[in-house]
């Protein structure tokens, strides 16, 4: 376990992601201003599958908005990696889908290498690839709303792997289905990730998901959102929920958020 900064001496070649200092203030129409985030330091290697876990309205999604380019810090500063300053592609997950509801499942995964201009056969060979990789063999020609909400975000899941991104940004993805789905598709990105080696971002606000699927998990203290603490998760996979040092960590985790979760 160590605390929220950055070791200098740590900094690798393979770096994916380093923000440091990073600040983000809201302002209302009125005047009112709200500070999201305040002193952030993260280091992300490449290939590690990093959650980020706090109370609802911590900065989670914010930060993760600064990422993804979506918005700019106030304060300190964000820096990427080679491979994606160098046009490697960054893909984003939303909790809500983000399936076009008048294309099918192939159709949606396609979508992003159509824009990118890859060949037709080509791109829906692909598609078709990925979505037997997520379970939805056979389920290629229906559309969004023929489709259980576990999957559509499989479908999620696959469009944004289809433009093979070197950074998967996550925020709560799998929040809005039922608890054995969600086991269900913790294990399918545990699996894909293993497979895949893709940088992942995962926002949650479930301690238990976060030490599923974290090779390490970071804990946001309240708004305004900060560091409060890192764990390196070394527990074999899959993840053993009844393990002694699962259930020590969960707690230690639980600990720290006392009266901040929901």
């Amino acid at each position: 376990m160590s605390h929220g900064g950055i070791d200098s001496s740590s900094k690798e070649k393979v770096m994916a992601l380093e923000v440091y200092k990073v600040g983000k203030t809201f302002r209302s129409d009125t005047g009112t201003s709200v500070k999201a985030l305040r002193d952030v330091n993260l280091l992300v290697r490449q290939g590690e599958l990093v959650t980020l876990v706090g109370a609802t309205g911590c900065g989670k999604t914010t930060l993760l908005n600064l990422i993804a380019g979506l918005d700019t810090p106030d304060e300190g500063y964000l820096r990427l990696g080679q491979d994606l300053r160098f046009g490697g592609n960054i893909a984003h997950v939303f909790q809500h889908y983000t399936l076009f509801p008048w294309r099918t499942a192939i159709s949606n995964v396609s979508f992003g290498l159509q824009m990118r201009g890859v060949r037709r056969t080509e791109r829906l060979c692909r598609a078709a690839a990925l979505l037997a990789k997520v379970g939805l063999k056979g389920f290629e020609n229906a559309y969004p709303h023929e489709l259980s909400g576990g999957m559509r975000q499989r479908a999620a899941i696959a469009q944004a792997l289809a433009i093979e991104p070197k950074l998967l940004l996550m925020d709560e993805p799998f929040g809005a289905v039922d608890d054995s789905t969600r086991t269900e598709l913790q294990q399918m990105l545990t699996d894909l990730w293993q497979e895949n080696q893709t940088t992942i971002i995962f926002v949650t606000h479930n301690i238990d998901e976060a030490i599923v699927l974290g090779s390490k998990v970071i804990v946001f203290s309240e708004r305004p959102g900060k560091i409060a603490c890192e764990f390196k998760i070394e527990l074999p996979r899959p993840r053993d929920r009844m393990n002694n040092e699962f259930t020590k960590l969960f707690i230690q985790i639980r600990t720290m958020l006392s009266g901040q979760l929901d």
